[in-house]
């Protein structure tokens, strides 16, 4: 699986899941997007096969506006411990249990508490 991390995240946090042997992980800075719009993030990622990992819930909206069954996207949310390596142990230990929906693709939010899954694409609603 290979992933997009947003400038919302250190770099260190792609650099640390290459290092746990999960993945091919970039970070935007990587890329040259360190100042893209989360738009030309979104659409770098697609057209990668990348999941974006986010804490910016801008990518929610993008995923809902454009009703797209891709990028998957993982967004932290509620956290206290913003540090990167809790985010890196957080990810790391629920990865396991959203990969294959992240492969299918899915907005996948994880909280302290829990994580919730929707699988893409995630429309508008009525």
């Amino acid at each position: 699986m290979k992933f997009l991390v947003d400038n919302a995240l250190s770099p260190r946090f792609a650099r640390e899941l290459v290092a746990t042997g999960y993945g091919d992980a970039l970070h935007v800075r990587d890329l040259g997007l360190a100042s893209a719009m989360d738009g030309a993030i979104f659409d770098r990622a697609e057209a990668d096969d990348r999941v974006v990992i986010s804490q910016d819930s801008d990518f929610a909206s993008l995923l809902i506006e454009r009703s797209a069954p891709n990028p998957s996207v993982v967004l932290f949310r509620h956290l206290p411990n913003r540090r990167t390596d809790a985010l890196l142990r957080l990810f790391l230990a629920n990865l396991p249990y959203v990969e294959e929906d992240l492969e299918k693709g899915a907005l996948v939010m994880m909280e302290p508490s829990r994580v919730r899954v929707r699988l893409l694409p995630v429309g508008k609603g009525p």
